[in-house]
């Protein structure tokens, strides 16, 4: 079995953000013995800091990933950082996923895709991704999205024919539309026959409240555990084994028509 770990974190706009990154930084110790440690989206600024983001912006060789890449090193486990706000050599500002290995090593990165708009600063601010890929881990091919890529299937069937059997989703999604956290993550899981670990923000942010409800979905959509809506850690033991047991015993992927296959037989059949 794989255990994993998922550190759901409050982002106040109190706290000074070194501050937190120390209180995080035992929040991650506590966690010792998971093999996969996951963290959420920003929870270093917190996602609605907007008017600090260019203030609090930092090149992968920054702070925060260098904290991380500590922690990981201390518990021998694959860290998840959720993200951070990464600022490239051009200027240009990311929400940005990050995968630890237990050497340290920085094994995989994920830019956001799909930056939200709606009474959100974030495409404003941030310049979108443009790929997704897998790397090892133990729970099998992960890979990433982030929070609002919940919301296109898309990106999730890229990921699936990259080969993804586990999708990290760090995620700052409100309370408010906590019932669509709960079923995309579920239907993602269900349509990709693959592991969603999804650990999302807690508490409030300016005048957000965040979701919690940090969860783990199998294959076949169940909830293998899930956290409350406050500051917490939950564990969840995993047989890594199950998705290549669910995709044999229920091959649906099989019977998949990709998109360009479907166009081209429709075309075919209509008058000129």
């Amino acid at each position: 079995m794989t255990r994993v770990a998922l550190v759901q974190v409050e982002s106040p706009g109190s706290e000074p953000p070194a501050q937190r990154r120390e209180r995080v930084g035992q929040m991650v110790a506590d966690a010792r013995g998971a093999d996969l440690v996951l963290l959420p989206e920003l929870w270093l600024p917190g996602y609605f800091a907007f008017d600090r983001y260019a203030e609090l912006a930092e090149p992968l060789t920054g702070d925060t990933v260098a904290a991380g890449q500590e922690w990981a090193r201390e518990l021998g486990c694959f860290l998840h950082l959720g993200s951070f706000l990464e600022r490239t050599p051009e200027g240009r500002l990311h929400n940005t996923a990050v995968l630890i290995d237990p050497s340290g090593t920085v094994v995989h990165t994920y830019r956001k895709i799909h930056v939200f708009g709606y009474r959100s600063r974030e495409a404003e601010l941030l310049t979108a991704g443009a790929g997704v890929g897998t790397v090892h881990s133990p729970l099998g091919a992960m890979g990433a999205t982030t929070c609002y890529d919940l919301r296109f299937p898309e990106v999730w069937r890229a990921l699936l024919d990259a080969g993804a059997e586990t999708v990290a989703v760090p995620a700052a999604w409100p309370g408010r539309r906590r019932q669509h956290w709960r079923l995309l993550t579920e239907a993602r899981a269900v349509e990709q026959q693959m592991l969603v670990v999804a650990c999302n923000a807690a508490g409030v942010q300016g005048e957000v409240k965040l979701g919690g409800a940090s969860r783990v979905v199998d294959p076949w959509g169940t909830v293998l555990a899930e956290a409350g809506g406050a500051e917490e850690i939950v564990r969840c033991d995993i047989d890594p084994g199950v998705v290549a047991r669910t995709r044999a015993e229920f091959p649906v992927l099989r019977d998949r028509r990709r998109f360009g296959e479907i166009h081209a037989a429709a075309a075919e059949v209509l008058p000129s």
